[in-house]
């Protein structure tokens, strides 16, 4: 299969083609793998690849057979590296799979490989110093968001239809929004962490995708979801499978509008001019939509000061582990300097300090959910600006301490984390584009605990309604003439 075949088929469409025999999970693999020699170097977003020694049988998932990469932090696959972008976590192997990569097997995907994250997942763009810089594929002077930025340039480069990714802020839905691409933030306790943590940044952080069509996430969704022994939460299953849930109508919706973010971050011209041409859809499909106030149930100030806490000790904790794994110093030798400054910070949070962040998160878990008493869905922008150029986020950060840098982080991403904290699910969508740029634009979309199926079916009829799957970035593997597999 050549490469400019490849990429016109997301992952659901390529297993299909390996279950009616029209081509081989190897075949699939070496044009992934061709893909990848042919943009990666313009874009670095894959770390590491290697054999592979799954054998999927065609047909026994809706995903068996498709070329696949994991995060760089959060999920284990025995045998392979999983260093978090860190230079104090370089040559951590891992001893067995962890449970989500037990079901990313069973799903029959092909996993060669694994995508560049931020240090320990503690950014918003994706430029560490152990590996460089990921270079957004629609403009490579660009950021290509964080922390699943490595995946989120992957598959809009069109190396993979579909990758794994991790959210504790907004680090599905932020590489979604800045690649074109659709992400969505399952509920708490939907995905297993475990077995070896029962929680990630103290609930705050799910498992999830980022992918070109709606369609593959929920299949995705439908094969790694549901609780493992021992897990602290549970989200109710569906009642059918998200896959079903794609094509389904949403029926007419009460959607909210949040314009402007918490915090005082205005919403820039571009992304607000984008916003009223997704309303405008929206009320052209049907959906009854009205400027919507959102109360966080906290002032913005002590969201951003018991977040910070809540990051800052989990990280510290996670430090002083890698640390004494592998008998190396948490310092400059080690550490960038936004995640020393938080190592730090954490380092001097009290318990009872501590036990109030996560008051706060009960106070906005239940604020939130009395606004989608109000409306169905919540709509804001995803980001309130453009993609960052590479280099913008790290600006002045000596200056900064622990809660400077997350105090940094919520300026600029401030429609994200609520929801994180609140366990709630959220999408974003590339319903739109920057006429002047060219650059997409991701408008999210947030529901009630549990509501992915409602998602689902909105995401789908927009993707028919709007279809972004046309568009594609600078960098492309599409472009290239590529081999036969």
């Amino acid at each position: 299969m050549r490469i400019a075949e490849y990429v016109t088929f997301d992952a659901v469409g390529l297993a299909d083609l390996v279950a009616r025999g029209e081509v081989t999970p190897a075949e699939l693999e070496t044009a992934a793998r061709e893909a990848a020699r042919a943009v990666d170097p313009q874009i670095n977003a894959i770390v590491e690849t290697w054999p592979t020694d799954d054998e999927p049988t065609p047909g026994s998932t809706p995903l068996a057979g498709v070329p696949f990469l994991i995060k760089d932090l959060g999920v284990s696959m025995a045998g392979r590296r999983m260093e978090l972008g860190s230079r104090l976590a370089v040559g951590n192997i891992a001893g067995a799979d962890s449970s989500l990569m037990v079901r990313l097997r069973r799903a029959g995907l092909v996993t060669f490989g694994r995508t560049a994250t931020p240090e320990l997942a503690y950014s918003i763009t994706t430029e560490p110093l152990l590996h460089g810089p990921v270079r957004n594929p629609w403009d490579p002077e660009r950021s290509a968001g964080g922390s699943s930025g490595g995946a989120g340039a992957a598959v809009a480069a069109g190396v993979v239809p579909i990758a794994h990714g991790t959210d504790a802020a907004g680090s599905i839905r932020i590489p979604a929004a800045y690649n074109g691409l659709f992400g969505l933030k399952p509920t708490r306790g939907r995905v297993s962490m475990g077995p070896d943590v029962d929680e990630i940044f103290s609930g705050l952080a799910v498992h999830g995708s980022v992918s070109r069509t709606v369609r593959d996430s929920a299949a995705l969704l439908d094969r790694i979801r549901g609780p493992e022994a021992g897990d602290p939460y549970f989200a109710e299953q569906p009642s059918r499978p998200y896959a079903e849930e794609v094509t389904r109508h949403p029926g007419a919706l009460r959607i909210g509008v949040l314009t402007q973010a918490w915090g005082g971050r205005r919403t820039t011209k571009p992304v607000a001019d984008a916003l009223s041409r997704t309303v405008h859809l929206l009320e052209s499909l049907g959906h009854q939509v009205a400027e919507a106030t959102v109360d966080l149930g906290v002032d913005w100030e002590e969201f951003v000061l018991a977040n910070a806490r809540l990051m800052t000790v989990n990280l510290t904790a996670l430090v002083d582990g890698l640390a004494a794994a592998f008998d190396r110093p948490a310092d400059s030798s080690t550490l960038e300097t936004e995640t020393l400054a938080g190592y730090h910070y954490g380092q001097r949070v009290s318990g009872p300090q501590f036990v109030a962040a996560l008051a706060m998160r009960n106070r906005v878990a239940r604020s939130l959910a009395r606004c989608f008493d109000a409306c169905d869905v919540l709509l804001t922008p995803t980001l309130p600006e453009l993609p960052m150029t590479l280099g913008a986020y790290a600006e002045g950060t000596e200056a900064l301490d622990g809660l400077g840098w997350i105090e940094r982080l919520n300026d600029r991403s401030p429609f994200t984390t609520a929801f994180n904290v609140a366990g709630t699910p959220a999408m974003s969508v590339p319903v739109t584009a920057d006429p002047g740029t060219g650059l997409p634009i991701g408008m999210q979309f947030a529901a009630g605990y549990g509501c992915e199926g409602r998602l689902f079916r909105l995401a789908g009829q927009l993707e028919q309604a709007s279809p972004w799957s046309g568009r594609t970035p600078a960098v492309w593997a599409g472009n290239h003439a590529g081999g036969r597999g």
